[in-house]
């Protein structure tokens, strides 16, 4: 390798180029926020007005945006594909059917294979928007709806590789899914139908009762149960604690390991029984409850382990342990 050309490398700061490059495309986020203002709420309620999908389609650059956004949409309530706009021309132009709304990118405003697609979806009736980099374009002139995101310039030192107008595009998807989410009041549980496969989903979809111990893995006792039967109970499934119920079944109290270790300091203890060492009314859980709700209380109160309770008596049906869900989302773990 040329010695100049390695001088020249060594003396560079390359942080000084990643610096300018978000400069350049934040200014250009800030512009294209101003632009899109008068057009972006006519672009949201266009695509709740049409019955169908929405098909995104670009070529090149856009075409992996559009990809990215048409996956965004999809996965937050709004349904959507991407269609190829090469491919488009050859058959996949089928994708299109009647209700469907078009969502095109183009920088230039004139690629000519959006342009040829325009008969077609004339006579599907589909009305089109376009994320455009110039909005003075026979192309333009033909959407329906029309959001501006042209760049001054791009990030790259040549002003020549799409970096700052493929931000700005991929942003402007990002917010109409965002605003489209609202619109429809899409919900957590919606997110984790669409994504089963996914940690956060799995924790979504999942109950209490597909990770809790129940039946014979269950510690429980009764009030008066002894110290020495605490012991027992709490040592034969080794959950951490024994719950103390009523002879109906329902829960009085909780004995964690931790108490009973304390109460060991205390003279006569072994004389103790278990409604004198329980906490009363403990944290637990309706049996109904998702995993992610459990963990996210499990967190916020700082406990390790959690009665699982049934209507309105609070019977006590299982428990539930922090140790159980993080198992169970490890990367080791075959949900992961």
């Amino acid at each position: 390798m040329n010695r100049r050309f390695c001088d020249n490398i060594r003396h560079l700061n390359h942080y000084e180029t990643a610096q300018q490059v978000f400069r350049d495309e934040m200014a250009s986020l800030d512009l294209t926020l101003q632009r899109i203002s008068s057009q972006f709420n006519e672009a949201v309620d266009l695509i709740l007005s049409v019955k169908g999908k929405v098909v995104v389609t670009g070529l090149g650059k856009s075409g992996l945006i559009g990809a990215k956004i048409a996956a965004t949409l999809a996965s937050t309530g709004t349904p959507a594909i991407f269609m190829n706009a090469a491919e488009a021309l050859h058959g996949d132009l089928g994708y299109v059917s009647q209700g469907d709304a078009v969502l095109m990118l183009s920088n230039s405003g004139a690629t000519i294979e959006l342009v040829k697609m325009l008969p077609s979806l004339d006579r599907l009736g589909a009305p089109i928007i376009g994320l455009l980099g110039k909005c003075d374009t026979p192309l333009a002139r033909r959407c329906d709806v029309v959001l501006n995101a042209a760049v001054e310039k791009e990030a790259c030192p040549l002003n020549l590789a799409p970096m700052s107008s493929t931000t700005c595009a991929l942003v402007i998807g990002d917010a109409l899914a965002a605003a489209l989410m609202k619109a429809r009041g899409f919900r957590p549980d919606e997110f984790a139908l669409r994504h089963p496969g996914g940690g956060l989903g799995v924790r979504l979809l999942l109950k209490v009762s597909d990770l809790m111990h129940r039946g014979d893995e269950l510690p429980k006792i009764l009030p008066n149960a002894s110290f020495r039967d605490v012991i027992a109970e709490s040592t034969r499934p080794n959950l951490g604690a024994a719950c103390v119920v009523d002879e109906a079944g329902a829960l009085q109290g909780i004995i964690t390991d931790g108490d009973v270790r304390r109460s060991l300091l205390q003279p006569d203890i072994i004389q103790a029984l278990a409604r004198e060492l329980m906490t009363v009314n403990p944290v637990a859980i309706d049996i109904s409850t998702t995993i992610n709700d459990a963990l996210e209380l499990m967190e916020a109160r700082k406990i390790y382990v959690l009665p699982v309770v049934e209507g309105p008596k609070q019977i006590l049906v299982g428990m539930l342990r922090m140790h159980d869900i993080l198992a169970d989302f490890s990367p080791n773990s075959r949900r992961s």
